[in-house]
């Protein structure tokens, strides 16, 4: 199922209860897993759905950037769903057994950690064989809770109480700074959730990717993507703390850049500007000299000026090299793939064209005002 928007996407997170018709669901889940779109960044929506409404499936979200030739695509990831089962390290201590106090046991797809950034810190992650089998990934604060640390690579791997099954730990999360909730969760493969705790495959979360700089966009537009029928049922969570805290250190390192690029242009034209005037007062002589010999005021000044200009370019020129190949090689050092745009690098180009002229004004005005007589008798 497609829904327009006006709009490119990032991370956020739906939550919210409603009814997807059984068509439009199979037809959302076919667009999802055919994989005709592309993500070009990442933020979580998490969608909440009552236990007992039919299931919530992926739906793509396309969002038209200005140009209608472009398209920018927003698609939840695999659903979660609390199964509201309960979780316990051991069988033995019957009701004194408080190791799952806390914790929910969430059913979830194979695609979670690709949409919220999540990483495995132990062992492994579902596949398509776990996620049928009484298999458990545990969230970094509940792996804590219940008392394992590393998965071990050979032998016995721990094992978990679930509601009345046995369900072997896999892997350990990382946190996940994007979704705080999956670090106390408990994790199933959504199949042998279905089969063992009687989960009737009902999501009650949602994530999604999208484009972050678009991220208010499209909060707006989720809710009627999620649930047509009735959109006020849906509540699209608020940007995690992590996403703001990402924002707000972007903005403030902007303003320092910025601040120091502007210091760094004004400190370049007083250089500038200081090795006109000591050359315009070395060669006193040549100006003279060419004053006598018919030159103007103004060829003066063009002289003059096109050399501070020329001098700035040089300057900007051997700057951007040394950038370049600082950037390329720190990206190679983090095996980045290496991206120049060439607008920065003509911004720099025409920024120093600019602060050559502005530089060369004063140095290029006084040498036009000597008069060649003076010139030749002070050199």
């Amino acid at each position: 199922m497609r829904a327009a928007a006006r709009c490119p996407v990032s991370s956020l997170a739906v939550t919210g209860t409603g009814r997807c018709r059984p068509e439009g669901a199979r037809a959302a889940w076919a667009s999802a897993r055919s994989g005709r779109t592309s993500l070009v960044a990442t933020t979580t929506v998490t969608a909440t759905v009552a236990a007992r409404t039919r299931p919530v499936v992926r739906r793509t979200l396309r969002v038209p950037d200005g140009d209608r030739s472009k398209t920018a695509v927003a698609r939840p990831g695999g659903p979660v769903a609390n199964t509201h089962a309960e979780v316990q390290r051991s069988d033995l201590v019957g009701g004194e057994d408080f190791s799952g106090a806390g914790l929910s046991v969430l059913a979830a797809r194979r695609d979670l950690l690709d949409v919220v950034g999540g990483k495995v810190l132990s062992g492994r992650y579902f596949d398509a064989a776990d996620e049928r089998f009484p298999t458990a990934v545990l969230g970094h604060n509940a792996a804590h809770r219940l008392g394992i640390g590393e998965i071990p690579a050979t032998g016995p791997a721990p094992e978990v109480r679930i509601g009345r099954a046995w369900f072997t730990v896999i892997g350990v999360l990382h946190s996940v700074p994007l979704s705080s909730d999956l670090d106390n969760a408990v994790l199933t493969g959504w199949p042998a959730a279905r089969r063992l705790l009687r989960f009737e495959g009902n999501p009650t979360v949602l994530y999604v990717k999208a484009h972050e700089e678009h991220l208010e966009d499209v909060r707006r537009v989720l809710p009627a993507t999620v649930f047509p029928e009735q959109p006020g049922q849906v509540q699209v969570s608020r940007p995690s703390d992590a996403l703001a805290a990402k924002r707000a250190t972007r903005n403030t390192f902007s303003s320092l850049f910025l601040g120091l690029a502007g210091i760094a242009l004004l400190v370049g034209g007083v250089g500038v500007a200081n090795t006109m005037v000591i050359s315009v007062l070395e060669r006193r002589r040549d100006i003279g000299l060419r004053r006598a010999l018919g030159a103007t005021r103004g060829h003066i000044r063009v002289q003059f000026l096109t050399e501070s200009v020329a001098l700035s370019l040089l300057g900007a020129l051997a700057g951007i090299l040394l950038g370049v190949l600082a950037a390329v090689g720190y990206a190679a050092h983090q095996h980045w793939p290496v991206v120049i745009p060439p607008l920065p690098l003509a911004g720099g180009c025409l920024s120093a064209v600019l602060i050559g002229m502005a530089a060369g004004v004063y140095p290029s005005l006084r040498a036009a005002r000597l008069p060649p007589t003076e010139a030749l008798a002070s050199a």
